[in-house]
């Protein structure tokens, strides 16, 4: 485990805290993280039934372009996955118009950024990946009605949250740390990015892409069994083992599919007042030129 993690960027060095030994080792940081994550789960997976424009399609393209973003931009994990719980609370408490997604979805990174980066986002830089289908004052709007609408209450508890606990708990060499911690976060930004899993409780989906990604690097080759893997995830966080099991299940299916499902282009027609796809981080510099002009304005049938 890294002491100190440095990002360089020009003549400019960001320093960022090392993961803390006392508070991994402290089992009663990981209770109150557990007692407090049921605050920021979204209570049912129908939550966009506050929307009456925007559907499960139309978050999983904003979630996907939220996600090239920040890693564009080389953001901390917790970055994504914190503006997906924003946007996805916010969606569930105000109905907004298809149009007004992106700039939620920007509005979120924000935040986000604000609370889990040495230095935030610049809202410069977030217009320009919208290719400039936002003003900053409309980003700084929305940032004023996303916080009252969340009633401020925007440290929400996150799935990468857990995971450094989970990893401290469980019987890893040395040498693959790294390496499991890197898959388990790659697949909890790809679980974030699907509607039907934004209701499952944070320590949940830690524990089923945590499980994932040993039983993918080899866990089960050493005479060990995934029920074996449960039970142990069961004792540290209290989870009923037939919830993890599931959970598990559906890791696999989201695995699989991402794998395997071919790549098809959707149809788009040009409609003034719809839902506009948000461009692709490579778009965005290949046409870095014609960045001052706004996107065109699409429907997308989906």
């Amino acid at each position: 485990m890294n002491d100190l993690l440095c990002c360089e960027s020009s003549s400019v060095v960001e320093n960022r805290a090392y993961v803390d030994p006392i508070l991994l080792n402290d089992k009663r940081v990981l209770r109150n993280l557990l007692k407090t994550e049921e605050r920021y789960t979204l209570q049912t997976v129908n939550f966009l039934n506050a929307q009456k424009e925007v559907t499960p399609a139309m978050r999983k393209i904003v979630t996907e372009w939220m996600m090239e973003v920040c890693e564009d931009q080389k953001c901390q994990h917790e970055v994504f996955t914190l503006a997906v719980n924003l946007m996805d609370r916010f969606l569930a408490t105000c109905n907004i118009r298809k149009n007004q997604l992106q700039l939620l979805g920007t509005c979120s990174m924000l935040i986000a950024s604000k609370l889990r980066e040495p230095k935030p986002l610049l809202a410069d830089t977030l217009v320009f990946y919208t290719d400039n289908s936002i003003t900053r004052q409309e980003l700084w709007d929305w940032e004023k009605l996303t916080l009252s609408k969340l009633k401020w209450d925007v440290a929400a508890v996150t799935p990468l949250d857990f995971l450094s606990h989970l990893l401290r708990r469980i019987p890893i060499e040395s040498s693959q740390y790294q390496r499991v911690n890197s898959h388990a976060q790659t697949l909890i930004s790809l679980w974030a990015r699907e509607y039907e899993f934004s209701s499952h409780p944070a320590s949940m989906i830690a524990c089923a892409c945590l499980a994932s990604a040993l039983i993918g690097l080899g866990w089960t080759r050493s005479g060990r069994t995934v029920d074996g893997l449960l039970t142990l995830l069961h004792d540290i966080t209290s989870i009923e083992q037939d919830y993890l099991r599931t959970c598990l299940r559906k890791v696999e299916s989201m695995v699989y599919a991402n794998n395997t499902e071919p790549m098809v282009e959707e149809e788009v027609h040009h409609r003034p007042d719809e839902f506009t796809p948000p461009p692709t981080t490579s778009d965005k510099f290949v046409e870095h030129e014609t960045a001052g002009t706004p996107t065109d304005v699409r429907d997308v049938h989906f």
